[in-house]
């Protein structure tokens, strides 16, 4: 009776011990890997911000806009002209063939032990 007694101590200690010290050590560890995940995106996000910040400053510059303006949008200096560039158009005597649609197949075709049944 008295050993048992002792064994149920025992057990208790060790179960309380692992309550103090396991469990918070375990979020501890939790806590410093989610830290280290949110520092790398610290860097991320200020890496992007240092490229926007350039960007911006670019975009300060005249000749840059004009640039944009140009490529991006196909505007064009007063008393310019603008010119497009259109795709041939498609020969009358070839054939346009038609690709057959893909038959659908459910998804349960797809599972291996459909075709052991």
């Amino acid at each position: 009776m008295r050993s048992a007694l002792k064994v149920a101590v025992a057990v208790l200690l060790l179960l309380g011990a692992a309550y103090l010290f396991v469990f918070p050590a375990r979020t501890y560890l939790a806590q410093r890997q989610q830290i280290s995940l949110e520092e790398h995106t610290v860097s991320v996000l200020q890496a992007a911000n240092a490229k926007l910040a350039s960007e911006k400053a670019a975009l300060q510059d005249n000749s840059t806009i004009e640039r944009l303006a140009r490529q991006d949008y196909g505007l064009v200096k007063p008393g310019q002209q603008a010119y497009m560039v259109l795709p041939a158009p498609p020969v009358r005597g070839a054939r346009h063939v038609a690709k057959s649609p893909v038959p659908h197949k459910p998804w349960y075709s797809q599972l291996e032990f459909w075709d052991h049944l």
